[in-house]
């Protein structure tokens, strides 16, 4: 038994701080989330994303190449590998980038570049088998790769999106797989049924029955407030378009928020053919990890812009994602606030285990590294409207010159922190055998 002055040590930390953070949950849904994360190394730092920002964030390392306020943008918040996918909504086309915004907040650049490196050596350690060397190699391509692209910024050169046209290397056929087998209509397919009363949402896996008043509740705040919270014009056709078909409880989705509260909400979209309707997805939202973490000072200044952490998910949205949702929004059921949005037909997340070596993984990982500089510079910009290119120079002004010991570092780091992540993971997994 330890003394209680010897509780001070790094797995006692690691467990309070998964036990803290999970407090809230359900017993079952505890549970769940529990045997998830203890999968795998990878899996258990995908699920305690609150780990990852209490070890950085007054991480010293920040200051060599960023730490400045004009270095600060709205962040991914949980950037992996796994948070980028292929994604596509209203217009059903087909794109790929990260489009998963919970934990969303502002920041030095640097809290999402690490996030994303260290993700890569686990997620490479996993599913690649990679050499040392190629995995260095990968690394130092997705470092690259992101400051080119902020390079390309300053000299005023115009980026374009990853679609099925632009789309390079192994990402290329993964691409062209999304789009000609998923669509719309086979979404509907696979998570609504027709009957006599109409299309109405699966209950068979992954969706069960909400209580009657939960039901009621639900499809009062999405006509009541969900609807004042969008975007755009408001048409006259609007009531029969957002007309309610159908609500369910969504189980066992995500990792890091496996056990929140998460419903579908069926709707009749539009009305010119059979597969139109639109499945809304409604996600508790309690925050992003980083929150607790800042000064009493910077939670009030961050209570004052965003009110409730709903209106904070849209604004990441609009700022950072190159194609926002025109049915993002959110509402409240109880104490409790929610983000909505529409389930993409396109959701589908790169099979890294499907990578051929060195060369396919570094191809993949440079789009990375592009794409999360394209969606700093929008959140920067988003900032500071006025100067659009601050933050690209500021970034610039720190790493010019210094780009090989950049990438040096993150390497470091990312392989550090991740035999740090693989130790926590054993911690973890042998304290649940302790209490069977």
């Amino acid at each position: 038994m330890s003394l209680p002055l010897t509780r001070h040590n790094r797995p006692r930390q690691v467990l309070d701080a998964i036990e803290a953070a999970n407090t809230g949950l359900r017993e079952d849904d505890r549970q769940a989330k529990f045997d998830k994360i203890a999968a795998s190394p990878y899996a258990f730092f995908r699920g305690t994303n609150h780990l990852y920002w209490a070890d950085v964030w007054h991480d010293w390392r920040f200051s060599l190449y960023g730490g400045q306020v004009d270095t600060q943008t709205w962040l991914q918040g949980d950037a992996h590998a796994f948070n980028f996918g292929a994604y596509g909504h209203h217009d059903d086309h087909v794109r790929y980038g990260m489009d998963d915004f919970d934990d969303s907040l502002i920041g030095d650049y640097q809290y999402d570049l690490w996030r994303l490196a260290i993700s890569l050596v686990l997620d490479a350690h996993d599913n690649q088998g990679l050499s040392p060397k190629a995995l260095r190699r990968g690394l130092k391509h997705l470092v690259l790769a992101y400051h080119r692209e902020l390079a390309d910024h300053r000299r005023g050169e115009t980026p374009g999106y990853v679609n099925v046209e632009s789309a390079k290397g192994p990402l290329k056929p993964f691409m062209q797989k999304v789009e000609r087998k998923k669509s719309r209509a086979k979404m509907l397919d696979k998570w609504t049924r027709l009957d006599d009363d109409g299309r109405r949402l699966e209950r068979e896996g992954k969706l069960s029955n909400l209580p009657a008043h939960l039901d009621s509740q639900l499809r009062k705040a999405i006509n009541e407030e969900y609807r004042d919270t969008l975007k755009g014009e408001r048409s006259e056709s609007e009531d029969e378009h957002f007309r309610i078909k159908d609500t369910a409880r969504r189980l066992d989705a995500g990792t890091g928020s496996l056990g929140l509260d998460r419903f579908y909400v069926l709707i009749e979209g539009g009305k010119d053919h059979e597969h139109d309707d639109v499945i809304l997805d409604v996600k508790e939202q309690p925050g992003p990890a980083g929150l607790v973490l800042m000064s009493e000072a910077g939670k009030r200044a961050w209570k004052a812009t965003f009110p409730h952490e709903g209106i904070r998910h849209a604004a990441a949205f609009h700022a950072i994602a190159e194609h926002p949702d025109i049915y993002l929004g959110w509402l409240h059921l109880g104490d409790k606030v929610f983000s909505v949005r529409e389930r993409s037909p396109y959701k589908e997340d790169f099979p890294t285990h499907k990578l051929k070596g060195g060369k396919d993984y570094r191809q993949l990982v440079k789009q990375w590294g592009g794409i999360l500089a394209r969606e700093h510079l929008r959140g920067a910009a988003a900032l500071t409207p006025d100067d659009p290119g601050r933050f690209a120079r500021a970034v610039g002004r720190r790493v010019d010159g210094h780009l090989d010991q950049v990438v040096e570092m993150v390497t470091t780091l990312a392989h550090s922190y991740a035999r740090c992540v693989a130790q926590d993971h054993q911690t973890f997994v042998q304290s649940r055998k302790d209490r069977q």
